[in-house]
């Protein structure tokens, strides 16, 4: 391994908190590359890459332009759409899942009271006494 630097560091060494830069055919201004695959986190960067898709770009040459493999960017389209439906779902189920929390509190209400009078009824004492023997 040969030094190739002023600061005495091996060619290719990179230190704790250092990224490595990208070069080559993989390179991009948006971080493409192979050791750049573990900064595209879900952000800003990635929904501007799921909109192009969406607007119709074609993922090969959105991938040739980023760096990225076309597997990475169907997932993230596949995943984008799988959450809209989702949030379209939950949306559209909210008025309707408190209504019937709503009823099925007052049916637990209605069959406690229910079942407190059957005993109440059943039960010899102070309202057996008052029916009518005739």
């Amino acid at each position: 391994m040969a030094k190739d630097r002023d600061d005495g560091r091996v060619s290719g060494e990179v230190r704790p908190g250092e990224r490595r830069e990208a070069v080559g055919p993989a390179a991009s201004p948006w971080g493409g590359g192979r050791e750049a695959i573990d900064l595209w986190t879900s952000g800003p960067r990635n929904r501007e890459v799921v909109l192009r898709i969406f607007r119709g770009e074609p993922l090969e040459l959105i991938s040739r332009e980023l760096g990225l493999e076309l597997y990475r960017l169907e997932k993230w389209r596949d995943a984008s759409l799988a959450g809209m439906e989702e949030a379209l779902k939950a949306r559209n189920g909210d008025s309707l899942k408190g209504a019937l929390d709503n009823a099925m509190k007052r049916l637990g209400e209605l069959t406690m009271e229910n079942e407190l009078l059957w005993a109440r009824v059943r039960r010899p004492g102070s309202l057996a006494k008052r029916r009518s023997k005739k």
